[in-house]
């Protein structure tokens, strides 16, 4: 039997051409402007995951990638060493209780990369352990967030002119993210703009990202998704995508279907959420929640309840999952813009990316079919670029 003999942890630091943060300078996904001329300073961290016969794991985090998500790996990591690395539910439950007073987050990269493991192990994909039927998966765009300062997306016009080349490049759908202000009559008049541009029939979606202040607010504009025919709205006001009771009112009150639970952690929780009546459509990811493992159980509970599951952001790990997951519609390429690149790292060598040169003229991408999770990683630069680095061995 195979053990767990060794975890290494990179967190690197790389730049983005063309990007900026706003006047505040404050850090974080949702704040990223488009500035001409400027470098973006962005953080992503790396595990890697040995056993005791040479095989390894490994896994580049995205969206998750924060020194706060790789405190939380490096606090769980020492809890693998001696384990068996097939035994994944035994451990994801073990670590699940671990880091139970935190958010979870530095859970599932480490899922995540024993998932790479077993197909390397075994010279299979993910998505063929998953049981994965699709090879391609219709993907959307979904935007940066509005921004006041000229560039980007500075207008309701600028998000028209977008969705319209977006529409043009073969996109399947297009996700608006708004502003920061929670200026109703704005986000109203986009949500509308927006559907004049691209015209009847083409699947548009709206997350506020919990930007909208009050519950009349989320109300208001849910009534422009629900004028423009959207295919959901999500996550619309300030409590933060967690108030069943709103969302249910909001629900009684609009037909677009409400896509929620981005920030609502665990299975059972999620599952509370929507037998309540909360929402239609449950958000998951398999690096917020707590891995493959965990991403698949939300599928699953969704599945059981004749509903539907989105898997939220992008990477090799979220395009396994789709590729097993018969109720779901669209892969996110998240986040994009008008000369504005993903902030995904730059570490892959294999052709695998998700920015807009990695989208099929059919629209689709394109489920990676090498072992594991199908990708090779740049190790060179993510060694070169380091700012943290642990090791733990047996």
């Amino acid at each position: 039997m195979s053990r767990i003999e060794r975890v290494e942890l990179s967190l690197f630091q790389f730049e983005i051409d063309g990007l900026g943060l706003p006047a505040h300078g404050a850090a974080g996904v949702g704040n990223i402007v488009a500035r001409e001329g400027a470098r973006l300073p962005a953080q992503r961290w790396a595990i890697r995951i040995e056993t005791d016969e040479g095989a390894r794991g490994e896994y580049v985090t995205h969206w998750v990638g924060t020194p706060s998500s790789f405190a939380q790996a490096l606090m769980l990591a020492p809890h693998l060493l001696g384990r068996d690395p097939d035994q994944r539910e035994g451990i994801w439950q073990d670590l699940r209780r671990e880091v139970r007073a935190y958010d979870h987050m530095g859970h599932g990269p480490i899922d995540i990369a024993l998932w790479d493991l077993a197909g390397r192990r075994r010279d299979v994909p993910v998505a063929r352990l998953l049981g994965g039927f699709r090879s391609r998966l219709p993907t959307y765009a979904s935007t940066y967030h509005g921004q006041d300062a000229p560039g980007g997306l500075h207008s309701p016009a600028a998000f028209a002119d977008y969705a319209r080349q977006c529409q043009a490049l073969g996109f399947a759908a297009f996700k608006i993210h708004g502003w920061h202000d929670g200026d109703i009559k704005r986000e109203a008049a986009n949500v509308l703009g927006v559907r004049a541009a691209v015209g009847e029939g083409y699947p548009l979606m709206l997350d506020p990202a919990s930007q909208l202040r009050t519950w009349m607010d989320a109300l208001y504009v849910g009534r422009a998704c629900d004028e423009a025919k959207y295919f959901w709205y999500e996550d619309p006001y300030r409590d933060t995508g967690g108030a069943i009771e709103g969302h249910k009112r909001l629900r009684e009150r609009l037909a677009t279907p409400l896509l929620v639970c981005e920030h609502v952690r665990g299975l059972e929780a999620k599952a509370a959420f929507l037998i309540a009546g909360g929402g239609d459509i449950i958000h998951a990811d398999p690096e917020y929640d707590m891995g493959i493992t965990g991403a698949i159980k939300i599928a699953h509970l969704c599945q059981s309840l004749g509903l539907d599951v989105q898997y939220h952001a992008c990477g090799p790990a979220h395009r396994a999952v789709m590729a097993a997951t018969p109720n779901t519609h669209y892969y996110e390429m998240a986040l994009i813009g008008p000369k504005m690149a993903n902030v995904i790292p730059p570490v892959y060598q294999c052709g695998y990316s998700d920015d807009i040169d990695g989208l099929a003229a059919d629209g689709t991408v394109g489920v990676p079919d090498g072992p594991g999770l199908g990708v090779t990683y740049d190790w060179d630069f993510i060694e070169r670029h380091r700012v943290q680095h642990h090791v733990l061995a047996r």
